[in-house]
C-alpha cells in the first residue's frame, strides 16, 4: 500500500475535498509545490491555478482551481485555504474566456491604476482557470 497524506481543501464557501492522497500538486508563489507524505512543515501563499491530487487507487488526479490562498503542510495533514475553489468539472470555459476578454478589454481602457490592477488580477484569474480546463482535458 502506497504512503498517503491526508488533504483538506476549502474555500469561504464549502469544503471541496477532505480525504487521503499520494501526492499533492499547488501552484506555489514562486513555482509547483508537490508534496509527499511527511513532507517538512510549510506555510506558503499560492497563486491562481490547479491544485492536482493522486488519490490512491484511481487512475485520474483530481483537479481543483483555486483563485489564490494559503497552503499549510505539516508531516500528516495538507491543507489548503483557498479564496475561491471550483472543482475541475465545474470550471466553465465560456465563462473564463469571456472574463478573459473583458480584463483584457479594460486593460486597454484603464482609467486609473487601480482599475489596471484589478483588470490585470482577473486576467490572471481567467487564464488559469482556461489552463486547468485544459489540464483536465489532457487526462
Amino acid at each position: 500500500m502506497a504512503m498517503t497524506i491526508h488533504v483538506d481543501v476549502v474555500s469561504a464557501e464549502e469544503s471541496l475535498f477532505s480525504g487521503i492522497a499520494e501526492v499533492v500538486v499547488v501552484p506555489g508563489e514562486m513555482g509547483e509545490l508537490g508534496i509527499y507524505p511527511r513532507h517538512a512543515p510549510l506555510l506558503t501563499r499560492i497563486k491562481p491555478g490547479s491544485v492536482r491530487l493522486k488519490i490512491p487507487n484511481q487512475s485520474q488526479e483530481e483537479l481543483i482551481y483555486v483563485s489564490g490562498g494559503m497552503l499549510e503542510v505539516q508531516p500528516s495533514v495538507v491543507t489548503v485555504l483557498a479564496d475561491t475553489a471550483i472543482r475541475g468539472a465545474d470550471l466553465d470555459e465560456a465563462r473564463a474566456l469571456e472574463a478573459k476578454r473583458i480584463a483584457e478589454e479594460a486593460m486597454k481602457n484603464r482609467t486609473s491604476d487601480l482599475d489596471y490592477a484589478q483588470a490585470q488580477a482577473e486576467l490572471i484569474e481567467a487564464i488559469a482557470q482556461l489552463r486547468a480546463i485544459q489540464q483536465l482535458r489532457k487526462h
